[in-house]
């Protein structure tokens, strides 16, 4: 039943009551009769049909409690009952309906932005087209406060909203050539786009699949609780029956059957669960299911990648120590200078600090470069060399090389033949992630694993740094699949990693959490959850989030089922009419809904 039926049927409840009350009040009671049963019969016929779809599709009708209590009413001449037992029924309909939009607004607000048409520009001029069309390198008009509808890169520098992406309020400078993410909003003057991939395999179209495939499995937690509602079902019958066969007053039946109806297993699961998903999802996690906020709410063992995922996965350079006689900015300017004509990530790290500090850099000349070994040229007239010892020691004498610290690259210049000095380069530890490892401790987590592909040394030092108790380094990804194997055979494993080759362990892992900010399409198709920002941090406030949707999921049909038990005795014992039990009924069904959306803010143990 969608919401406007809900709707609908709120509005045919509620004008029988409220015509039904008027004509009583008048002193027309076969009229308000008349009005007080239309009004619960438009809604048991409603009622009767959607049990029928329920039981045709092969699921238990949960509201079999409510038809019976309004049946029983009609059937008893209870016409104000069973008028209100309608309402009630309506209300709580509508509001599950208002509820679960609420928890799903940050989701399906990305639904809504999502671009249909884009203007194409090539020799003929501008052509408006549909997103499906473009195709990688054409040319796009980006208008001021449309959104980008692929992933590609910027002709020129851009101001961009990525609010919708990442989180952050402020919108960000992009340089010329950066790549720009589809989602992102142009938030200045119009510029131009050069499409890098089909609107299909974008990063905003990925998000959207994520987003409308989130809801379709049933969480286990739903179906435990439609179990539970067999079992309630039939206490309820079997009170109900007692009562009006100990008694002989069929009244006291109809009182139990109006306060029974389950609303707080119909009601707590799902809106408590969506609730959870759309905490994360306003903190930048996307989790794809019920059943995946669950299973995260249950892990106790984290198991990470080292790369992209600990650390920043760039080169930055963290020192310069010249040679006696050079000058630290002049091993800087020309070293960089050389390094323009080389595609390494290390030459782009050192154009990048140059250009930090100030360095206009001349272009070199005479290029030559070895593929993994260095770049040697000629800048301003003079000789340059630059990359390993043993590139740099074919073009200069070199000093006895020093120690240095574990996961640091040394990049060797010499300059017109002699030695000028080396370079320091680090893939540095993210400054969250210390933090983070903690905040999971918190949130659950007993073990934390570092798992990674990378060398010995430097995995340990990452690995000391966040307080890792394992550290598995140099493991390709079946090695990876090995350590994600034995360690479920202690407890639930959450898989944190960026990288293609992480998309095995991810798959394999409980749950498996993809950094997808600045990492390939595939982690994210493999994993269960996507964190949208370069925030690690972010991978902590799921799991709280996840933990905190499961509690009050628990709590709410705990409190909500011990309140209908203890209305259910005292109606059985004669205490509470049938007016007033369909009363209290709806009253427990409010507050249910309401501790189950809870779940859509931050618990204390998050500030801790």
């Amino acid at each position: 039943m969608d919401e406007i039926a809900k709707r609908r049927l709120l509005i045919a409840a509620g004008t029988g009551l409220a015509l039904g009350l008027a004509l009583r009040l008048a002193g027309l009671a076969t009229l308000s009769s008349l009005s007080l049963g239309a009004g619960t019969a438009v809604v048991l016929v409603a009622l009767l049909v959607q049990i029928a779809r329920s039981i045709a599709r092969r699921d238990f009708a949960l509201d079999v409690v409510a038809a019976l209590a309004m049946a029983g009413a009609l059937a008893l001449g209870e016409w104000l009952a069973g008028a209100v037992v309608a309402l009630m029924f309506a209300g709580g309909q509508m509001l599950e309906a208002r509820a679960s939009a609420r928890a799903r607004r940050e989701m399906t607000a990305l639904l809504a932005r999502q671009p249909r048409t884009a203007l194409r520009q090539d020799a003929s001029g501008l052509t408006e087209i549909p997103i499906e069309a473009i195709r990688p390198g054409d040319r796009l008009l980006i208008r001021k406060g449309e959104v980008l509808p692929v992933d590609g890169r910027l002709e020129a520098p851009a101001l961009l909203d990525e609010a919708a992406l990442t989180g952050e309020p402020l919108p960000v400078s992009r340089p010329a050539g950066d790549a720009a993410r589809s989602g992102a909003t142009n938030a200045g003057e119009s510029l131009v786009l050069l499409a890098l991939r089909p609107a299909s395999e974008s990063t905003y179209a990925a998000i959207v699949r994520l987003v409308e495939g989130a809801a379709a499995a049933k969480p286990p937690m739903a179906r435990l609780a439609e179990r539970w509602s067999v079992a309630f079902l039939v206490a309820t019958l079997t009170l109900s029956g007692l009562a009006w066969l100990l008694t002989g007053d069929p009244a006291r039946a109809l009182a139990v059957l109006v306060i029974a109806t389950p609303c707080p297993l119909l009601l707590a699961v799902p809106v408590a669960l969506v609730a959870g998903m759309n905490r994360a999802a306003r903190a930048g996690v996307l989790v794809k299911s019920g059943a995946a906020l669950e299973r995260l709410a249950s892990v106790s063992i984290l198991v990470m990648d080292k790369t992209g995922t600990l650390t920043e996965g760039r080169p930055r350079l963290v020192a310069i120590r010249p040679a006696p006689g050079m000058a630290e900015g002049e091993l800087l300017r020309l070293s960089a200078a050389l390094d323009q004509a080389s595609g390494h990530v290390l030459a782009a790290a050192l154009v990048a600090a140059a250009q930090e500090a100030g360095h206009a850099l001349p272009l070199p000349e005479e290029v030559r470069e070895e593929a993994g070994a260095g770049l040697s040229g000629r800048v301003e007239g003079r000789a340059i060399a630059i990359g390993t010892r043993g590139f740099v020691a074919f073009h200069a004498p070199l000093p006895e090389a020093g120690a240095h610290e574990p996961g640091t690259a040394i990049v060797t210049v010499a300059i017109d033949g002699r030695f000028a000095g080396s370079l320091l380069f680090q893939d540095a530890l993210r400054a969250d992630a210390p933090a983070m490892v903690a905040a999971a401790r918190r949130a659950g987590i007993s073990r934390v694993v570092l798992l990674s592909g990378d060398a010995e040394a430097p995995a340990q030092a990452v690995g000391r740094q966040v307080g890792a108790d394992a550290v598995f380094a140099d493991h390709d990804p079946a090695r990876k699949l090995a350590v994600i194997e034995a360690e479920r055979r202690s407890g639930r494993v959450l898989m944190v990693g960026d990288g293609v080759n992480d998309a095995p362990a991810l798959a394999m892992a409980d749950v498996g959490i993809a950094m997808a900010a600045r990492g390939s399409a595939a982690p994210g198709e493999a994993a269960d959850a996507v964190v949208l920002v370069d925030h690690l941090d972010r991978v902590a406030t799921a799991l709280f989030a996840a933990r905190r949707a499961q509690a009050i999921a628990k709590q709410s049909v705990a409190i909500g089922i011990t309140l209908s038990i203890l209305g259910m005795v005292a109606a059985a014992l004669g205490y509470l009419s049938p007016v007033q039990g369909a009363l209290i009924q709806e009253g427990i069904d409010v507050a249910v809904v309401l501790n189950a959306l809870r779940a859509l803010g931050p618990g204390r143990d998050e500030t801790t």
